[in-house]
């Protein structure tokens, strides 16, 4: 199968994207959804912040993550989901390193490695995504 090419992709010939140090993401979006694999090292820890325009929806795939959202702390396993509204503050921590699916609406370009291969585009060419 080509890669960038109508709308199937394969993530098997893909490198992970090292999104920031300890955090790496395989990731592929269309119109309005961008949904990621994500994969936290040992000793991980994302500081507070907040996506102003995105939310995010997590799954668990394996390992543990401790979240932060808002004012409520979990300690989120295999199965477990979370749901993160815009403008949330969260944070996010892993001792041991974990794996997780995110799926964040609308797309926000900060998260996607490669526009060309990593983007299914239709006739809005992408015109609702946001900037982070």
């Amino acid at each position: 199968m080509a890669e960038g090419r109508g709308p199937f992709r394969s993530w098997k010939s893909v490198e992970p994207h090292a999104f920031r140090p300890g955090v790496t993401l395989r990731a592929i979006g269309g119109e309005q959804v961008l949904v990621c694999s994500v994969r936290y090292e040992a000793g991980t820890r994302v500081q507070l912040h907040a996506h102003e325009a995105t939310e995010q929806v997590m799954v668990m795939l394996e390992g543990e993550l401790e979240m932060t959202v808002g004012t409520e702390t979990r300690t989120l396993s295999e199965g477990d989901a979370v749901v993160v509204g815009r403008g949330i503050e969260h944070e996010l921590h892993s001792e041991a390193g974990c794996a997780f699916f995110e799926a964040l609406a609308p797309v926000p370009l900060d998260h996607v490695p490669d526009r060309d291969r990593d983007l299914v585009l239709g006739v809005d060419g992408g015109a609702t995504h946001v900037a982070s």
